[in-house]
């Protein structure tokens, strides 16, 4: 659930925001009120909210000079200014004060509603990228370094290529390796410090994990994008080792902080 702060020194605006949008919808949660920037600051400082809406005339600090010194506390807020002025030059100068959005008076329930779902979806585009170079990370983190003998790095290169082929498995490599079956079992899990069938699980997962983010793709083409014929034991695989469905994890990183 997120939180959301709305400062406007003009009581109809503060009450007609609070009454007519549905914040349930929204997954908003708790909604802070302020009449001016300096009083709007100590409440940001206070609840760190996800968001906020903020006219840009306000008496003791404006609306950029607020939104500069919020970001500077928490720079993934996102924040949308409220103004009678649709200039270019104020549009720059809002960029470079780092404002996500802005809504044009006089404002609706329809121009709030709407602006604070493009809020919410760049924050949720920001945590799921940033959840994606996390996970990117970790596979690069657990990817074989260099040996003498350059069977690391064939390896991998067959995994990642086969990653989507159903019919890969140890032999399927011992083969493409030109090695024999129980060779390659132990040459395995020296190289990589786990049995192939494990470690293939792992990095199929990760990667379903990162197109869960990163795509719009239903599980059974992300099922068949990492090598798995069923999509329902794709389901209950990932379930089982990630405790919670794929579907479930997508919604998880979505709502998350």
């Amino acid at each position: 659930m997120y939180k959301l702060l709305v400062v406007d020194d003009e009581p109809i605006i503060l009450k007609g925001i609070r009454s007519l949008v549905d914040f349930e919808a929204l997954s908003i949660s708790e909604v802070f009120e302020a009449s001016n920037g300096e009083a709007a600051l100590e409440l940001f400082k206070q609840y760190l909210p996800d968001f906020v809406l903020a006219d840009i005339n306000m008496p003791k600090m404006n609306g950029l000079d607020f939104s500069v010194a919020a970001k500077a506390i928490k720079p993934d807020v996102k924040i949308a200014i409220i103004t009678g002025y649709d200039y270019f030059d104020y549009a720059v100068t809002a960029l470079k004060a780092g404002i996500d959005d802005y809504v044009l008076k006089p404002v609706s329930k329809k121009d709030i509603q709407e602006t604070l779902k493009r809020l919410i979806e760049k924050r949720q585009a920001l945590q799921n990228q940033t959840e994606v170079s996390r996970l990117v990370g970790e596979l690069l983190k657990d990817a074989p370094a260099h040996d003498d003998t350059g069977y690391k790095a064939k390896i991998q290169k067959e995994l990642e290529e086969n990653i989507a082929n159903i019919d890969f498995s140890l032999s399927y490599l011992a083969k493409q390796m030109a090695l024999s079956n129980s060779y390659l079992s132990g040459l395995f899990k020296t190289l990589f410090g786990t049995n192939f069938q494990d470690y293939m699980l792992k990095i199929r997962l990760d990667r379903a994990k990162i197109l869960l983010l990163s795509t719009d793709l239903k599980i059974y083409e992300i099922a068949a994008a990492v090598g798995f014929e069923d999509p329902n034991y794709f389901s209950a695989t990932f379930k089982r080792k990630c405790h919670v469905s794929p579907n479930q994890f997508r919604e998880k990183m979505s709502e998350s902080r």
